[in-house]
């Protein structure tokens, strides 16, 4: 997702010492708060950029705009790491006292955040709320857990695939319009080039090998009756997983060196010149930007199984939500609009770059930045999202998947066996 591709940085105006991430959160109580005050101060949590002089700008021409229009009501905004934000935001849960109004949080983190009891149900505002008609369907499914909202999208992040405009036309290659094509592209890269990957794929990268799995026709779980079941062992799926770990060796990405790679390590490789292809994300832009390929290369949506598919991309982001210990839930509510509003969204892609959520407004920043358009381009086509539960967290941390993809890859297991222990462990995580 988008969070992962960040770096830590140390908060502004936050004052707490929170644990490690991987340190337990106090049981939260789900408590709701039963005051509703119409003045006063609202706290709010956003997330701490690497560069985050231009996201502190945007959010302050929208606090403003909000106070101008709500007499008697003063913000505070803090910015807090990304990497510990689990810990503390669970923490705030079972402490309202010290607790922010509005937070930022990542949309693998909704059912988790859900299931703490830490987020109002705002479905009856966010449907009056006209913004709301014009958000993409993957986006609203990230803010939705057993059909209620928890929130509104901030932003969407989807990846593509970045290659080597200089290194193509040396080779006379054209650009892939079906995965086979790319396989096969990549392979002759790497045939004429040594010293490049072909197309830079990682074994700890999940959400570049979600794509190869949903265009062969797999799926990670099944739901019925409001219970999930893992299908990452289906024979669709067993397909699509062997398309990608079939990249790893020798003569496309070595096991050696690829297999313990991460989404940022790909790109990386790709930016810095070492790779001619990579699957990575708008979030990705301007670090290839900086890096030493600027000017020779190019991005189109990654091509699925038939000619002119578009592979299925994994539909990232981060959502705005309010806390259900509030005292100040109508507020808080409108803040949260003015926040992840059209308005604030526009402002967000043109200083950061991220894809605004509604398809109108994105369908506009496609058509001023040109760059903007593969990923445009592949979210219209129909991006996918994880499965809704909390058990999706235990999976995602547990690593079920890149230990998946690297059995596979350091030759341990088959694909077969090791989808099956995959499915076995998923399992587990849902029934928990």
């Amino acid at each position: 997702m988008r969070l992962s591709a960040r770096i830590a940085a140390a908060a502004t105006a936050l004052v707490l010492a929170g644990p490690a991430v991987t340190a337990c959160a106090p049981a939260t109580s789900g408590a709701g708060a039963t005051a509703d005050a119409k003045t006063g101060t609202l706290r709010v949590w956003l997330f701490q950029e690497v560069d985050n002089a231009p996201k502190e700008k945007v959010v302050q021409q929208a606090v403003s705009a909000f106070t101008a229009s709500h007499k008697g009501v003063e913000v505070t905004v803090d910015y807090i790491p990304v990497e510990t934000r689990a810990p503390r935001i669970k923490a705030a849960f079972n402490d309202p006292a010290s607790a922010p109004d509005v937070i930022e949080y990542g949309n693998t983190d909704t059912a988790g955040y859900v299931k703490d009891g830490g987020l109002a149900d705002v479905s009856r505002e966010f449907a009056a709320w006209p913004d709301a008609k014009d958000t993409d369907p993957a986006a609203k499914e990230s803010v939705t857990v057993a059909g209620k909202i928890y929130g509104a999208p901030l932003f969407v992040g989807v990846r593509a695939l970045y290659y080597r405009t200089d290194v193509f036309q040396d080779l006379g290659i054209a650009v892939p319009t079906t995965q086979a094509e790319l396989v096969a592209a990549a392979k002759r890269i790497r045939a004429a080039r040594p010293e490049l990957y072909g197309l830079a794929v990682g074994g700890a990268y999940t959400y570049g090998a979600l794509p190869f799995i949903w265009a062969a026709g797999g799926e990670l779980a099944t739901k019925k009756d409001g219970t999930y079941t893992a299908a990452i062992d289906s024979a669709r799926a067993r397909q699509g997983i062997a398309a990608y770990t079939g990249l790893f060796g020798d003569d496309n990405c070595p096991a050696a060196k690829c297999a313990r790679m991460g989404g940022n390590d790909t790109v990386t490789a790709f930016a810095s010149g070492k790779a001619a292809m990579a699957i990575g994300g708008d979030f990705n832009h301007q670090a290839v930007e900086a890096g030493a390929v600027r000017g020779k290369y190019a991005v189109v949506p990654l091509p699925g199984l038939g000619k002119g598919e578009i592979a299925p991309a994994f539909a990232g982001g981060n959502n705005i939500g309010v806390l259900k210990s509030t005292t100040h839930r109508t507020l808080a509510v409108d803040l949260m609009k003015e926040l992840a509003g059209k308005k604030t969204q526009r402002g967000l892609f043109d200083a950061m770059g991220f894809l605004p959520t509604y398809g109108d407004v994105r369908a506009e920043a496609a058509a001023r930045k040109p760059y903007a358009a593969p990923f445009v381009k592949t979210l219209e086509a129909g991006a996918k999202f994880v499965p809704a539960t909390p058990g999706w967290g235990t999976i995602d941390a547990s690593l079920v998947l890149p230990t998946m993809f690297q059995e596979i890859v350091s030759g341990r297991k088959d694909v077969g066996a090791a989808a099956g222990a995959a499915a076995r462990k998923m399992d587990e995580a849902f029934r928990k």
